[in-house]
């Protein structure tokens, strides 16, 4: 059940990608980032306001790390990664943000000297060549003439802060009921944004109001943000980090299924035969078992 989650969860941030960049035209990428989660609070408070009551001392105890969990998700990723949209392909974007489940290795071996087995090794090495099959249209050498970008730079930006947020995610207390934590990354992330969105809007840079954007932040907001983060905390405390990183690498499979049904694209024989890959790398890396140690 977990591994569903985490399915529609990737399925949902491969929609943000194809949003955020579909009307990055219409909708500056702050005020975007505010926006989502502004209408996301709206959403999710009339849900969780008794618990954040109720387990108001737990959360005034764990302000620090929740200060620090809402930075590194609910500001930073998602105004890295609208940046990023705003400035670069989606094809380069998507690639770099599937390098997510290498980020989140490095991390936890760095922050926690967690370990991987040599079969989760193999699996990730597998799920990327499928990665890299898909990104290259079935030819690897044109690996070598991608350019990165600016865009690109904020998309690194945005996976190294996302590796951080899921690993240290382990420093949450499990007692805190997950809409209320929730809630609470949503209200002191988008506070930490409002500078941002405040600065972007005096620069003239404002929203085009029409049925597309008001639609756009509503899917980003209920979809990309509530579901998909509820999903993918669940999953996280249930198998670990390291398992669900490797999720990630579904994202490109999924922005060429949602682009075939809403953008007319075509599907080619290197999309089955990544996904193929991609699938047996998760397999692989599921099936496994992590060996970590904590540093002390």
């Amino acid at each position: 059940m977990h591994y569903l989650l985490l399915i529609f969860a990737v399925l949902f941030w491969s929609g943000n990608f194809i949003v955020g960049r579909g009307i990055h035209n219409e909708i500056p990428p702050m005020t975007l980032a505010f926006w989502r989660w502004a209408v996301a609070l709206l959403i999710i408070l009339p849900f969780s306001l008794g618990h954040i009551v109720h387990q108001f001392d737990i959360i005034r105890r764990n302000l620090k790390i929740l200060t620090v969990l809402a930075i590194l998700s609910v500001t930073n990723f998602s105004i890295f990664i609208y940046m990023a949209l705003k400035l670069s392909t989606a094809t380069n974007t998507v690639l770099i943000n599937s390098m997510i489940p290498i980020f989140i290795v490095m991390v936890s071996w760095l922050g926690f000297k967690e370990r991987i087995t040599l079969r989760q090794s193999i699996g990730i090495a597998i799920s990327l060549a499928g990665l890299l099959f898909i990104i290259a249209n079935g030819n690897l050498s044109t690996i070598i003439s991608v350019r990165f970008s600016k865009g690109d730079l904020w998309t690194i930006c945005a996976g190294i802060s996302w590796a951080l947020y899921s690993v240290l995610l382990r420093k949450c207390p499990t007692e805190l009921n997950s809409l209320s934590f929730l809630a609470t990354l949503i209200i002191i992330g988008t506070l930490f944004i409002s500078p941002f969105y405040i600065w972007e809007m005096s620069a003239g840079k404002t929203m085009n109001i029409s049925q597309a954007t008001i639609g756009s932040i509503v899917y980003v907001a209920l979809f990309a943000s509530i579901l998909a983060y509820i999903f993918w905390n669940k999953a996280i405390q249930i198998i670990g980090a390291n398992k669900t990183g490797i999720f990630i690498h579904l994202m490109p499979v999924f922005s060429i299924i949602l682009a075939i049904i809403f953008l007319n694209e075509e599907l080619r024989e290197y999309h089955v035969k990544g996904t193929i890959l991609i699938f047996t790398g998760i397999f692989l890396t599921t099936a496994g078992k992590i060996k970590f140690q904590t540093r002390r």
